[in-house]
């Protein structure tokens, strides 16, 4: 099959949860025989044209002198009128909708029956918590129109699968994200950041509100495990947001922040090593992140909803407030010491059986072959 994938910044990743699943799904699909193609932005900083087998199609992104927020609809128009003029792919991919509805609909792609046109909707971005009023309504009819004009919808959580069936009357396929097991964990990764085995609380996320990253700082803070134990953030300080946690607790010496970090073996040892770890992802769908902290057998501090339940199951302690972090720090010690091992051990299990990227990789694979054989839904 040919196959490409559209509204990622690119591989190999430097950005984050897209550009990952992009990565392990495309390089395992080319492994397989199959034609695969990524498009990504020109400034990229990998610019081969191509990567352990995938092909990379180089488009020019004005994300850098007019923002992210506008300049990804003029890189994702490029990409998708590149995708349909000039190849001739089976299967188009769209890693998140909110910003190629505009090319959906200028392109009327709902009435095309090849290639087949599959969106991946994401979470519920128009209850993310950095967007104002009007914008959350704009993301709220964007959502919409993806639904209406995409061939196909994915939903990476049954939870999202839920929510689309029961708003919208239409089925979207389940296939989570992946992740990779490490075979094995280096210790003196720590040394680089000053950390030490089980001497630290751990938040690895985007510096974004939905992530309530300042509610477990101030947990944190208000608990007795303040001074005990280092809470360290690691995710690039770029963001409006990220720059204000930065200024309000940037000087308190107990809260360290580290910038993102993309090589593998450090992160896996930094994950591994933590005492524990904070999910606080909120508005939906299955994190990547959060499957990363599973497979490297973290002890996972989760926000309370649904899309994360139905992940972690009964084997995370949740927090929704402030309060509820603080109440969980002050008696972690004990809890990790009663859970810590069950809890690990049956999610790293869910991993192995449920969310590996070999298996994520055989359910696109049979779901993209089977769509060749049949008519559009």
């Amino acid at each position: 099959m040919k196959i490409a994938f559209i509204s990622t910044r690119g591989i190999p990743n430097h950005y984050g949860g897209f550009e990952q699943f992009a990565e392990s799904v495309s390089v395992r699909l080319a492994q397989r025989g199959h034609d695969v193609t990524v498009y990504s932005p020109h400034y990229h900083p990998f610019q081969e044209k191509v990567y352990q087998g995938v092909k990379l199609k180089h488009v020019y992104s004005p994300e850098g002198w007019m923002g992210s927020s506008v300049g990804s609809f003029f890189y994702d128009y490029q990409c998708l009128k590149d995708a349909l003029k000039r190849e001739n792919f089976d299967i188009i991919y769209d890693a998140g909708y909110t910003s190629i509805v505009p090319a959906y609909m200028r392109f009327d792609v709902r009435k095309m029956t090849r290639p087949v046109i599959m969106t991946n909707m994401d979470g519920l971005e128009y209850k993310r918590a950095k967007y104002n009023w009007w914008v959350q309504r704009f993301l709220l009819w964007e959502e919409r129109m993806a639904v209406k004009y995409s061939h196909y919808l994915i939903a990476d959580n049954m939870g999202i699968r839920d929510y689309f069936l029961e708003k919208y009357g239409k089925e979207s396929w389940y296939v989570a994200y992946g992740a990779d097991i490490p075979e094995s964990y280096h210790e003196d990764c720590l040394q680089e950041y000053g950390l030490t085995k089980d001497g630290y609380l751990l938040i690895i996320a985007r510096m974004e509100p939905e992530y309530n990253i300042e509610m477990a700082i101030k947990g944190y803070r208000a608990s007795e495990q303040y001074g005990k134990r280092p809470l360290v953030i690691v995710g690039r300080l770029t963001t409006t947001f990220g720059k204000r946690l930065a200024a309000r607790y940037g000087d308190d010496e107990h809260v360290r922040f580290v910038n993102g970090i993309y090589d593998t073996d450090k992160l896996n040892a930094i994950r591994h090593f933590a005492f524990a770890y904070f999910h606080g992802h909120s508005v939906g769908g299955t994190n990547p992140s959060l499957l990363e902290a599973m497979a490297t057998e973290c002890f996972i501090l989760s926000h309370d909803n649904v899309f994360n339940r139905v992940i972690l199951g009964n084997h995370a302690v949740y927090f929704q407030t402030e309060e509820e972090v603080k109440t969980i720090l002050n008696g972690l010690d004990e809890t990790v010491g009663l859970y810590k091992e069950d809890y690990t051990r049956e999610n790293l299990e869910k991993v192995r059986k449920q969310y590996s990227w070999d298996k994520v990789v055989d359910d696109y694979e049979a779901f993209f072959a089977s769509l060749m054989k049949r008519p559009l839904a």
